[in-house]
């Protein structure tokens, strides 16, 4: 988990780069910008308000042949070990990335190489390199006083609620590659920016295991539960499985498949379904892990709990409680009206 209010920015580069096919130039700062409070406290709003509101999908940098080889990993490791050396390092991925800028549909923009320290990460202060990128120009209205009346000025400038693009590089786990952050909200050219500029690839960690398996087992319920037993209990197991994640600290798929799996039917087409699907997931070899607190509260949003039918009915069963869904509600056939039902048991309605 990364808290990024403690974080001080320690330095800042500016650089601006155009798209290379288009014949547009780079232009690279001779010196460090000098930074006074009001401007640094606009940047680390800037800067990080993205990455406080993102869910936390980790990355590490990387290269087919050898780490070594990724220009970003070799410039962050040359500043991390002499952080006065990163003004002539951002010139270095600067230029790497108007190299990458080929693309028609590659916006120029400004980049701002940003040295920072104490940051918290998984409750350990550690130093981050980030690399920010500002694209899109908007229009804005300044005022001035001309004798007696007020004149409109339209400028264009950047908008300081929201980052183009950016990412933040961990001093931690260089050996993998570092620990990294991702953020682009121009999605168009996510390619550009994530796989030919950072060279990076999904890190796994407890987040990623966390994520992955929740996202197996929702697909589990799907194409398995749901089947062969009905849409009530492919919420239920769900439920029980998210809660299972939720009541521990470390995962042990033994544990899960008596705790969650209630039909012993189902415990052997789960493991056949995880032979045959865990690949896509890259949880196939995967028994034992970390749980991520937040990952599972952020799976939890996403799964429904929510029986539709074909009555313009919806019955929403509560994940907190998941006993409840077990006891007071009931499916059955009504023979007369040739149609299912719901029963549900209650003492008396609650005022919303």
């Amino acid at each position: 988990m990364i808290n990024l209010y403690p974080s001080q920015i320690e330095s800042v580069s500016l650089h601006r780069v155009g798209n290379k096919s288009k014949g547009e130039p780079i232009f690279l700062s001779a010196d460090p910008y000098s930074l006074d409070d009001e401007t640094k406290g606009l940047l680390k709003e800037y800067f990080f308000k993205p990455f406080r509101e993102k869910e936390e999908n980790y990355y590490h940098l990387s290269h087919e042949a050898d780490l070594e080889f990724n220009p970003v990993f070799a410039a962050a490791s040359a500043i991390f070990d002499q952080p006065s050396s990163a003004h002539q390092h951002s010139k270095k991925l600067a230029s790497y990335l108007y190299e990458q800028s080929s693309h028609p549909h590659i916006k120029s923009g400004e980049v701002y190489v940003v040295y920072i320290s104490d940051v918290l990460l998984d409750n350990k202060k550690v130093d981050a390199l980030g690399v920010f990128k500002s694209e899109l120009k908007h229009d804005f209205l300044q005022f001035e006083e001309k004798a007696d009346n007020l004149a409109i000025k339209i400028q264009q400038g950047i908008n300081l609620n929201k980052l183009d693009k950016g990412c933040l590089i961990f001093n931690t786990l260089k050996e993998e590659g570092y620990k990294v952050l991702s953020v682009d909200s121009n999605r168009y050219d996510a390619k550009y920016w994530l796989d030919q500029f950072l060279g990076v690839a999904a890190l796994a960690d407890e987040n990623f295991y966390t994520k992955n398996y929740l996202k197996f087992c929702q697909n589990f319920a799907k194409d398995v539960v749901l089947p062969a037993e009905d849409k009530q209990q492919e919420v239920l197991f769900m439920n029980r499985a998210v809660n299972h994640f939720a009541k521990n600290n470390a995962f042990e798929e033994s544990n899960f498949l008596n705790e969650v799996i209630e039909n012993p039917d189902l415990i052997p087409e789960f493991k056949h379904y995880k032979v045959e699907k865990g690949p896509k997931y890259s949880i196939e070899d995967v028994s034992n892990f970390d749980i991520a607190n937040k990952a599972v509260s952020e799976a939890r949003k996403k799964i429904k709990n929510v029986i539709q039918l074909d009555t313009n009915i919806q019955i929403r069963l509560d994940f907190i409680n998941p006993d409840s869904a077990e006891k007071f509600v009931e499916k059955g056939w009504d023979e007369e009206r040739q149609m299912y039902y719901y029963l549900v048991y209650f003492n008396k309605e609650q005022k919303s």
